[in-house]
């Protein structure tokens, strides 16, 4: 396996995974169906809650700030959830704000963004930024008003299975992995890894297939992972994509990253071999319009609309002719959508509602394997055909 110089450190320990304690309050058992709540800000960011008995609407709401350059922001999602209010009230009370539904009566609410960058029925992750920190509508400052309700009712906010103390600083354990798959010793099979979001970076844990595990700091927390064979060497390259800025930053051989605008704030990033010479290309999908723009090495782009606002992206080349076509996975109905290179689609139902799409090429062929990370449990399925299916276990489930 080809090294690279100054990038990756081999882990010679196992990573042990914690067992979560969660805190009941006093006389009360938080309900068990509660989202696994966390800060809405970055891994490892320390910010104050605040409150007032004469908060609007509910002094359970969280009023948070850090410091003078609050303004712009990024927020990111605090759990799991499907997109289902992006507003903008104007200069008048929350402004422009965004709820999110988690699932059993649960629902959080950021307002006087600056900028929101999800859609309505858009599904996002925890720790995937959703907007900007703003003053718009009846703020008096840049801050972020935020709350956690159930049934449309305000609750005491929960972070981490801690009640949160208000009016005190908190340290943002927003820190989940982002599975990731790539050949990382160029052996013409995929690898599974994941991508840590760490304390103002973020952290590749790459894993061969003899269990060696490697490490490498790439991007930033906010950042989302994207991965490919960027100058056809054969071996997976490093990635990552800031969705506020719509940049690219590509790892080159010397280990450093070059940046490539494409697409717009809000898109999610993918990649593949559209034009099969062996080299991976970027490309983006837009949830609002649910469409997909592949950049070409010349410069020129294809679209193709597909799947709807909640479906999350892949590619792959699903029928082994050298160039990749893209898909969309809807973890509701647990089916893969594919697009063929004569126009048409294929569904394949395959994975689980807590299920994220990892695509790979799992044999020594050349056509693209269907596979999930369950984030629940932190297992990669491979699907190896109609009826086969291995697994393995790997990052951190949340």
């Amino acid at each position: 396996m080809r090294a690279r110089p100054g990038l990756r450190t081999p882990v010679l320990t196992v990573l042990l995974v914690a067992a979560l304690v969660v805190l009941l309050a006093p006389g009360r058992a938080l309900a068990m169906n509660k989202p696994d709540f966390q800060l809405p800000f970055a891994c490892g960011e320390r910010w104050e809650a605040s409150t007032r008995p004469t908060h609007s609407p509910s002094a359970l709401s969280v009023d948070w700030n850090r410091d003078a350059h609050d303004l712009g922001h990024p927020v990111v999602a605090d759990a799991p959830g499907v997109v289902t209010s992006v507003v903008n009230l104007g200069d008048t009370s929350y402004g422009r704000y965004v709820v999110v539904d988690h699932g059993g009566g649960w629902t959080t609410l950021h307002a006087h963004l600056l900028r929101a960058f999800v859609t309505v029925g858009q599904r996002v992750d925890q720790g995937q930024v959703i907007a900007r920190l703003g003053n718009s509508g009846g703020s008096t400052g840049p801050h972020l008003h935020y709350e956690q309700r159930l049934d449309r009712s305000d609750r005491h906010a929960v972070f981490n299975g801690v009640r949160l103390h208000y009016n005190s600083w908190v340290r943002s354990r927003n820190c989940g992995d982002v599975a990731v798959v790539g050949d990382w010793n160029g052996d013409r099979r995929s690898d599974v890894g994941v991508f840590a979001r760490q304390p103002s970076a973020g952290v590749y844990r790459e894993r061969l297939p003899d269990g060696t595990r490697f490490v490498a700091s790439f991007g930033r927390p906010t950042d989302q992972p994207v991965v490919g064979d960027w100058n056809g060497d054969g071996q997976t390259d490093l990635g990552a994509f800031d969705p506020t800025t719509a940049t690219f930053t590509l790892q080159t051989a010397s280990g450093a990253g070059r940046t490539l605008a494409f697409g717009s704030p809000g898109a999610q990033p993918i990649a593949g071999d559209w034009d099969g010479d062996g080299r991976t290309d970027v490309g983006v999908f837009r949830p609002s319009t649910h469409t997909f723009s592949l950049r070409f090495p010349n410069g020129t782009v294809s679209t193709r609309v597909l799947g709807t606002a909640g479906s999350l992206p892949v590619a792959g080349d699903w029928d082994g002719d050298g160039r990749f076509e893209v898909g969309v996975y809807d973890p509701a109905t647990t089916t893969f959508t594919l697009a063929t290179a004569g126009g048409g689609t294929e569904s394949i139902r395959y994975g689980t509602h807590t299920s994220v799409p990892t695509v790979g090429f799992w044999t020594r062929d050349t056509i693209t394997d269907l596979g999930v990370w369950d984030r629940r449990t932190a297992t990669f399925s491979k699907r190896l055909g109609p009826h086969r299916t291995t697994t393995i276990t790997f990052g951190r489930p949340r």
